[in-house]
């Protein structure tokens, strides 16, 4: 089994990527969202967020499910195994602000991490959250 390198070790470098012993930007997805308006849409990220892995986040660029899971071409040092023929996302992936500066979760207007999390927002955000529930609230949120 391959040794893992940390690489701060490596030579001293100005490039983030060199310095960054995580690859932080290799440990998830991001998928850009529409942005919820209403009771319904709410309860449909209600039920995303209730999977394994999966917070959701507002930022300056929109609304976004965040899907913790590393890449599978992340080797043991850190390094993308499959560099010379990477995804045109990674090619064109800047560091100039990442993951390296401040975290998503610190860099976000609203960052949602679980069930209670979003559940607790949309109590506040909406009056009537609860009477979504009964019979009659269904033919006017579906």
């Amino acid at each position: 089994m391959a040794k893992k390198i940390k690489l701060k070790q490596l030579a001293k470098s100005d490039n983030k990527c060199d310095r960054c012993v995580e690859s932080k930007c290799c440990q998830y997805v991001t998928q850009n969202i529409d942005k919820p308006t209403s009771i319904k849409d709410f309860d449909l990220l209600l039920w995303q967020i209730s999977h394994r892995n999966v917070h959701i986040f507002k930022d300056e660029e929109g609304w976004f499910l965040l899907i913790w899971n590393q890449c599978t071409h992340l080797q043991l040092d850190g390094r993308c195994g499959i560099y010379e023929v990477r995804p045109l996302i990674c090619r064109e992936h800047s560091n100039d602000y990442c993951e390296y500066d401040v975290s998503i979760e610190e860099g976000s207007e609203l960052y949602f991490s679980g069930y209670e999390d979003l559940d607790n927002y949309c109590r506040k955000r909406f009056k009537s959250w609860d009477k979504r529930f009964q019979k009659k609230a269904w033919r006017k949120y579906a």
